[in-house]
This record gives structure tokens, sequence and C-alpha cells, in this order.
């Protein structure tokens, strides 16, 4: 008896210390590499992240800073400074050096950026940046692992790329690390020595932020050796239930989540306020709860080739979290599609 089926292909994880690097971008036009790092002092309640995403092809880079000061104020910039190549994270005053791959990240930026004692205006960006201050900031930290690496590039077993489609596609890679954080930040009169911790990631291939329905990303961590993230994305326009995913360290070991859930309480523009979380582990369940410190509104937006105007909306909180008695920091950061004026996401009321 003969059979025409194919037998299918292992797909294996692929991470190689070269990867810390930029690569060779692909033909897709919305090709996009990505360095995403964020850092929380606890003691004082104070962070930020930084990220900047490369988009060669279509000649910009992503430059975002985004600093949580004391009483609830955020200095924030974003821009889209031209590059023609690929060869570094180094864009807008915005730089990250690997110094030492899996171990070690230098983060710095020069510049200005827009002091916000009311970060939610920041969902009309064009007015926020019209009528708030633009001071001067400075950033150096330094990132160090605290952590294994946890994910990749998937690929079938000879090390071959898995075909995508380039306009569905929110990244061909993903990886990320807890990471403990050292050095200052200075916004404006606000001068900052930050010893903390937080989480770093890095992805790469075709990107648009319009590719799924909507995500909730919660990255937290609560000391060198107990941390999580869970990850939760839907994609209605695939008819699949939400995609739940995520890990857990404990000591020197991740833990992969099998399932996790989030419910959120929301203001009353729709975001959220306060986070209340369930994961498992092979080995664990956890509850969490999370107090959202301070907020900012942010969004994409882009035009279909048929004229379609897509709306995307992130919201980027800091946020405590208390989990077995400990307490600790990280990020509530909440993608929505917006349609007819409200985001989609099943969970928002």
């Amino acid at each position: 008896m003969s059979t025409d089926a194919t037998p299918e292909r292992k797909i294996i994880t692929v991470l190689e210390p070269e990867d810390e690097y930029t690569h060779e971008p692909d033909a897709a036009s919305n090709y996009n590499e990505s360095m995403y790092l964020n850092a929380f002092d606890l003691e004082q309640e104070i962070g930020g992240w930084f990220r900047l995403g490369n988009r060669v092809n279509e000649g910009y880079a992503e430059m975002t800073i985004c600093t949580y000061l004391p009483g609830g104020r955020v200095g924030f910039l974003y821009d889209r400074p031209k590059i023609d190549n690929n060869d570094e994270m180094n864009a807008g005053g915005l730089k990250i050096e690997v110094i030492e791959p899996f171990e070690h990240l230098k983060v710095t930026f020069d510049g200005k950026v827009c002091l916000l004692d009311e970060p939610g205006q920041m969902a009309n960006p064009r007015q926020a940046f019209r009528d708030n201050p633009f001071v001067d900031c400075t950033i150096d930290l330094d990132f160090k692992g605290v952590s294994p690496m946890y994910g990749g590039r998937p690929a079938y077993e000879d090390g071959s790329d898995i075909e995508y489609d380039a306009e569905k596609s929110f990244a061909k890679a993903h990886y990320e690390q807890h990471v403990a954080v050292q050095g200052a930040m200075r916004v404006g009169d606000d001068e900052v020595a930050l010893d903390g911790l937080g989480l770093r990631d890095k992805s790469w291939g075709p990107r648009y932020w319009q590719a799924i329905s909507w995500y909730r990303w919660l990255p937290m961590i609560f000391s060198p050796d107990f941390a999580m993230m869970l990850s939760i994305i839907g994609r209605e326009a695939d008819g699949l239930p939400p995609r739940t995913s995520g890990m857990v360290l404990e000591g020197d070991e991740y833990h992969q989540i099998r399932d996790c859930r989030v419910e959120s309480e929301w203001d009353a523009d729709h975001y959220q306020t306060r986070i209340k979380a369930w994961a498992k582990t092979d080995h664990n369940e956890y509850d969490i709860t999370g107090e959202v410190l301070s907020l900012i509104p942010l969004r994409n937006r882009r035009a279909t080739p048929e004229g379609e105007q897509l709306f995307t909306r992130i919201t980027e909180a800091m946020t405590r979290y208390e989990c077995n008695g400990q307490t600790g920091m990280g990020m509530s950061e909440y993608l929505d599609q917006v349609v007819d004026g409200r985001p989609i996401g099943p969970d928002v009321s």
C-alpha cells in the first residue's frame, strides 16, 4: 500500500550567541529587528523601558524612550529616525550594545524627552507633544542576565526556516531573559540612580502591529531567582482560541507556563488599573495580583493597500505585582485593535 502523505517535519528552537547581533534582513518590506529592555527599582517605584525596532526596508527605525518618574510623571519620546542599514541598534540617540551575548547589554541615550505630568494625554500624541515641555534626558544602564534564555527561532530540524506569511507576521523569532539593572537616568531635574531588576527581549522578522487581534503581556520580577512572564495572544481572524504561553523563573531554571489567565479592572478610558492573574506550570500554580502605578497609552496606525485605516492601541503600564508573599515590579502591556472607537479585547469592559 502506498501513500502520498508527507511526514510532518519536526520543529526545533534555535538560539545562538550571534542572534544577539543584527541579522541580514528578509526581503519582506515590513522586516523588523527589535530590542526591548525594561528596568524597575521597587523601593523607589520608578523605572522605564527602551526599544529600537529597525525597519530598514522601510528606511526608518522605531525608537522609544519611556521613563516612569516619581509622582506618576513620565518622560517619553517616540521617533522614526531614518536608517539605511541593519548593522547595529543605534538610532535617534538611543544605542543598545551587546557587551557579552546572553550576559550583558548596555543602553545609552542622550537627547530630549517630553515630560508629562498626565501621561494619559499621550492618547493624542500631537497635542501632548505640543502642550508639554521637552527636557534633557540621559540614560546609562547596564543589563546583566540573572536567568537562562527563553525562546529563539522556530526552525525545521535541519535548521531551515519555516515558511510564513509576512502580511500576518508579528515576528519569526523571539526570546526573553530576566535581568539585573544598574546605572543612572536623568530626566530634566530628576536624577536617579537605579539598582533594580527587569526583562529584556529581542525579535526579528516581518511585523505588522495589526497582525494579531489583541494580547496581554505581563513581564514581572520579584527577585533574581523568582520571576515570570505571562502572555495571552488573540488572533480572531484565525478562528482559534487565544494562545497562552510564558515561563516562571525559580532558582536558576525556567519552567514553561502551560496555561494562564488574566482578569483586569478598568477605568473610564478602558485602561487597566488592577490585575488578577493565574498561571500553571508542570511544577506549580501561581496566583498573582497587580496594581498599575503609572500608565501611558500609545498607538500605531497603518493604511492597507486598499485604503483601510487600521488603529492599534498599546497601553504601557508600570505595575506592582504580588505573588507567593513577595512583591515585585514589571509591566502590564495590553495591545488591542480599535474598532469603532473601542478596543476589541474580549476582557475589556
